[in-house]
Parts: structure tokens; C-alpha cells; sequence
């Protein structure tokens, strides 16, 4: 089985959780037992999270060999120039080391989305813009690290997809079975 969930913000990628407060997990969104993620999503990022009972299945979903690209719409704050978009592009170096190189191309408006809960922050005097952004690696919050590599510090990040499978019209804590290909 392989299962496509829309990841609310402020969701952790796992069924429970033993921090207290505990913060909210996949156990309230009612998929299918014997499902467990393929791959992670940031606590405070948004958008698709693949969840399998098949181990096979999972590996070749998250193993780097296998380089699915991921593809993010990223909302930064500032206006995106062509030389951060090609810095981004080329790959930028992270303190963990250079990243592969990245589709990278700025959105001319904000993507349509469903409202984030909370909303990002607005600022009057500080402009903001979107980009859509594919890797085929996967650090850790290496999106945020590379935004603000190149003077774009990311305020919302959403996954709208992995290798062929595609967020769609799926709403937050919204979740389908998919095909397995």
C-alpha cells in the first residue's frame, strides 16, 4: 500500500510522541494501520509525506541512490534576483558541504495554496516571493539552509512532490491510496 498524505504545518512525521506538551502526530488523521513514512518532513514544513507498509517499497522511495527528486514551493522573504536563482541552481555550500545542483525558478505569484494555520508572519516593509525549487538529495532542512545560503530566509515550505507522486488538489490532514509504479 502507498498512501499520499497532505502534512499539515506543525504536524510531526511519526505516530506518537513523547515530549510533553506532546505535539500533534500522523495517529490523528486516520490512515490505514501498518503504514509508516517514507522519508520526513520538517515538524514546521508542509505538503506531502509518502506513507508505505512496504519496506522495499520505502527504501527505494528515500534511499540517495535512488535520487527521486523532491520538488518544494518555498515562500522567502526579500525579492529573488537571477543570481540567487543560479547560485541555487549550481549548488551552494552548506556546512556540511556543497549540495548537488538544483532546479530552481522563481514563481511570479504565490502558488495556490490553502491558508497556513497560524499564517506566516506579514511585514509591511519587507517584501516576500515564492520559488519552486526540485533537489534529489535530502539533508537535513536543507531547503531552509539553502535559501538562506543566498539571502532568502524561507518563511513557508511546502512539498508538492516525490519522483511521479504529486500532491494534487489534496487539502491538509487529507490523505489517498496511490498506485504503486
Amino acid at each position: 500500500m502507498l498512501i499520499a498524505f497532505n502534512k499539515p504545518f506543525n504536524v510531526l512525521c511519526q505516530f506518537t510522541d513523547l515530549s510533553m506538551p506532546p505535539r500533534r502526530t500522523l495517529a490523528g488523521f486516520g490512515l490505514p494501520p501498518g503504514v509508516y513514512p517514507a522519508g520526513r518532513l520538517d515538524y514546521d514544513s508542509e505538503g506531502l509525506l509518502l506513507l508505505t507498509d512496504d519496506g522495499t517499497l520505502a527504501h527505494q522511495l528515500t534511499d540517495p541512490r535512488h535520487k527521486q527528486p523532491k520538488t518544494y514551493w518555498v515562500q522567502v522573504e526579500g525579492v529573488i534576483d537571477p543570481a540567487q536563482l543560479e547560485a541555487l541552481r549550481l549548488g551552494v555550500t552548506l556546512k556540511d558541504g556543497p549540495t548537488l545542483p538544483a532546479l530552481a525558478e522563481s514563481l511570479p505569484a504565490a502558488p495556490p495554496l490553502w491558508p497556513r494555520d497560524p499564517p506566516v508572519r506579514f511585514r509591511k516593509m519587507v517584501p516576500d516571493s515564492w520559488l519552486s525549487l526540485t533537489l534529489r538529495e535530502g539533508r537535513n532542512r536543507q531547503v531552509r539552509r539553502m535559501t538562506a545560503a543566498v539571502g532568502l530566509p524561507t518563511l513557508r515550505l511546502v512539498r508538492t512532490s516525490i519522483g511521479p507522486h504529486r500532491l494534487d488538489d489534496l487539502q491538509p490532514g487529507q490523505w489517498r491510496e496511490l498506485a504503486q509504479t
